[in-house]
């Protein structure tokens, strides 16, 4: 069985790390270099640095602090953030990307997703989607939660699973920062509906949501923020603690 991965998420604005509830609210974390470099010695498995305002002020995705981060930490890293085009993702993995993340730029122009598989491959592909409950669907938004889509959760995961996305990263606004738990009946539909990763993100609270998100939501990541960042679940307790209840994990 594959290991299943514990993923920082560091949400940057103004050039600090910010985290938000229920996609607004936000509040400094801390310098994104220094706390992806604290990540990466902590034992995280994967990173994702997302420029959370730059789809919606239509601005590029940080080069320089792409850069700063790949001389820092010593595990894959993800970023996402205004990327509108092939060649924004060449500049990224030049910098020192490892993978990249599109939301609303995908669900603008979903041929995007065709060309960055065909040009760098299905696994630098990360589809991200934000989806909350609309009566009963789930609904994917962009402009980070701004603006409604009417595009339906499974039907656009698979969309972009088919046009050669290599993960989904699937955040429910509804759970974002509350810390009640993922949303693991919408997660489980995924992973019953899709041949690629799933990634969970949105509602990690303590160390129990992480064995329920793994086992109930069949997640093959999961992604949290505010608790790792202010320092409320340490993420080597955390996988010593999954793998006590015979999670997988990398320890």
């Amino acid at each position: 069985m594959l290991a299943k991965r514990i993923i920082p998420c560091l949400d940057v604005k103004d050039g600090q790390t910010v985290k938000g509830v229920n996609f607004v609210n936000f509040r400094e974390a801390g310098d994104p270099v220094a706390l992806g470099k604290k990540y990466s010695d902590d034992g995280a498995d994967e990173l994702v640095y997302l420029d959370i305002t730059a789809s919606h002020e239509g601005r590029k995705t940080f080069i320089d602090l792409v850069r700063r981060v790949a001389e820092n930490v010593s595990i894959p890293f993800t970023v996402g953030g205004g990327i509108n085009q092939v060649e924004d993702v060449e500049k990224l993995l030049n910098a020192g990307a490892d993978k990249i993340s599109i939301n609303s730029a995908a669900l603008r122009n979903p041929d995007l997703i065709d060309g960055i598989a065909r040009r760098f491959g299905n696994q630098v592909c990360v589809t991200a989607i934000d989806a909350r409950m609309e009566g009963n669907e789930w609904v994917c938004y962009i402009n980070g939660g701004r603006v409604s889509t009417g595009r339906r959760l499974l039907e656009w995961a698979h969309e972009a699973q088919e046009r050669g996305a290599g993960e989904i990263l699937f955040t429910s606004m509804d759970h974002d920062g509350v810390k009640t738990g993922f949303a693991n009946d919408a997660l489980a539909m995924l992973h019953d509906t899709l041949s690629i990763p799933v990634i969970a993100s949105g509602g990690a609270g303590d160390y129990d949501h992480f064995y329920d998100v793994f086992t109930q939501g069949k997640a093959d990541a999961a992604l949290a923020a505010s608790i790792f960042h202010f320092n409320e679940i340490p993420i080597n307790e955390l996988k010593e603690y999954l793998c006590k209840r015979n999670i997988t994990v990398r320890l």
